[in-house]
Formats: structure tokens, sequence, C-alpha cells
């Protein structure tokens, strides 16, 4: 499994399309934000948490479809589905590449483009946890989109509009704790709904894109 994950991370940096792409994209977000909005610290601070962690969602769904895509392609996918090893590991370890490879970067970014938005001192330890939380399951629910949709032409279309849903209880409670703690309020409840939506995307979804891709692999 260790080898499996080495791979992955070896293949995602000489392709380009890990850490490149979404920090790329995170940056370009974060910086037009304040054009379109204006220059209102207040205003900026405001939606600072909302934007951060949108941001951190749209750049997770840009390198979905790589998942399983290219192992589909030279028959690899194949081989690991018959492999003496649980394919449900060979998912989870394809998730955890994609969450080093951008998920984690976008933790590490996130707090220096939160200046770019004026985003309130409290609040950047909260984001920074929120995000190492949240993160990983963006990847594990994109995984399992990614299995639904490996060897169907066009299947990245399809897989924002299955994930996307998905995404939204991790975006609404990650955006909610961030804010409370700028304002200095309990974030308890929403930390905790956050962390278990992680807990059950990580013990749940290999087991659902694992069957995904049996299916898709008759």
């Amino acid at each position: 499994m260790i080898r499996l994950l080495q791979r992955d991370l070896i293949l995602a940096l000489r392709a380009g399309g890990g850490f490149g792409l979404g920090l790329g994209f995170f940056l370009i977000l974060v910086t037009l934000v304040p054009f379109g909005i204006g220059p209102n610290s207040e205003r900026l601070a405001a939606i600072a948490p909302g934007i951060l962690w949108l941001g951190a969602l749209l750049a997770c769904l840009l390198s979905l479809d790589r998942i399983f895509a290219l192992d589909y392609e030279d028959g690899s996918l194949d081989l690991l589905a018959t492999a003496p090893v649980p394919l449900e590991g060979v998912v989870a370890m394809k998730a955890l590449a994609h969450w080093i490879t951008t998920g984690l970067p976008l933790v590490i970014a996130a707090p220096i483009l939160g200046v770019l938005l004026h985003l309130e001192t409290a609040a950047y330890l909260w984001l920074i946890v929120t995000l190492l939380i949240g993160t990983p399951a963006l990847s594990f629910i994109g995984a399992f989109g990614a299995a639904i949709t490996v060897g169907l032409k066009r299947g990245g279309l399809l897989m924002s509009l299955l994930v996307l849903p998905l995404y939204i209880p991790t975006l609404i409670f990650g955006a909610e704790v961030v804010r409370r703690g700028a304002l200095g309020f309990e974030v308890a409840t929403p930390l905790m709904m956050q962390a278990a939506i992680t807990a059950g995307a990580i013990a749940l979804l290999p087991f659902a894109a694992a069957a995904a891709i049996r299916i898709a692999l008759r």
C-alpha cells in the first residue's frame, strides 16, 4: 500500500496536475475576489471564510478525474483490481495521494491568501484546523465520484454534478467554524459535524468506490 501511495505521488508530480493546478486556481480566485467586491476591508473580512473554503473546494475538484482515469486507460486499474490487496485499500491510498498533492498544499497556502481578504486574526487558526479536517473528506468523496464515472466518456462533467452536492455540508460547516472563530463565538458544534462527515467519508466511501470500480471493470 505504501508503494502504491509513493507511485501515485510521483505520477501526480510528473503529470503536473497536483500541486500547481490546484494552487494556481486557488490563487487566481482569491486574487480576483477583491477586484470584484471592492477594496472595503470589512466587507472582504466578512466573506473571507466562505471564499477561502469555496476556493479550496473547487481547487480539489479540478484534479478528481485523474484519480482513476490514467490507471483505467493503461490497464493498471485491472491489475490493481485483481491484485492480492483489497481494492478498498487501493481506493483509500489513491484518495490519500490526492489529498497530499492537492488538499495539503491548500491548507498551507490558505492562511497566506487570507491576508488578501483581510481575514480576522482570530480566524486563522480555525481556517487551518477546518481545512485539515475537511479537505480529506473532499478527496474521499471525490474518489467515490471518480470511481462511479471511471471509463465514461466526458465523465468529468457528470462527476462534478455528482460530487458537488456531497461537498456542500463540508463547505457549510467549514466556513461556519471560521466565521464563528473570527467573531469569538463557540465553534464546537460545527467543528464536530465537519469531523463526523470526514470520518464517515473515510470509513465508508472506499467500500462504495471499490464496488463501483468492480462494476465498471466487468
